[in-house]
């Protein structure tokens, strides 16, 4: 016998968070590698930072036709620690410790920025580390900040930054 009440539904239910990412996810890390005048590895660290309020903005302003917020070029060293994502200086920055990175390389999902503080640049116990997009030191634009366990630089000391940005 056939049932009359019978029926066939077609539906379908998408929302967001089932199944699938949404958006866009960034990470930073940078690693911290001193060296002695002869070139030796005396301590290397790694820590996660902060994404500033502006890295977030020029990462989207690198989409528009004719992006407005200069690339990252620089990068400068401080004895302070008290930033946060807000902060667009480091918060005690070392006097002409503001120096030119000289890597930057785009791989498929990540960017690395590479400076080095040579011997006689950002000397004393470092504290916080920022990457600029202006070359005036103690002034914005501060796009990544981090704070770390004091790294002594002594003046024939040189210090290798990286900075990995990583889109996920």
């Amino acid at each position: 016998m056939l049932n009359e009440n019978m029926g066939m539904k077609d539906e379908m239910n998408v929302q967001v968070g089932k199944g699938f990412n949404s958006g866009i996810e960034s990470k930073s890390n940078v690693t911290l590698e001193l060296f002695n005048s002869k070139g030796v590895l005396k301590s290397t660290t790694e820590v996660h930072n902060v994404d500033t309020t502006l890295a977030h903005a020029m990462v989207a302003d690198q989409f528009d036709d004719s992006p407005s917020i200069v690339k990252p070029g620089w990068m400068e060293v401080g004895t302070g620690a008290a930033g946060d994502a807000a902060s667009s200086t480091l918060t005690a920055y070392i006097v002409s410790s503001r120096t030119a990175v000289t890597s930057g390389t785009a791989t498929a999902g990540a960017v690395a920025y590479i400076c080095t503080f040579a011997a006689g640049t950002g000397t004393g116990e470092i504290t916080e580390a920022g990457l600029f997009n202006v070359l005036t030191e103690d002034t914005t634009d501060l796009i990544l900040y981090s704070t770390f366990a004091a790294i002594n630089k002594g003046a024939a000391d040189s210090l290798v930054v990286t900075w990995t940005l990583t889109f996920s």
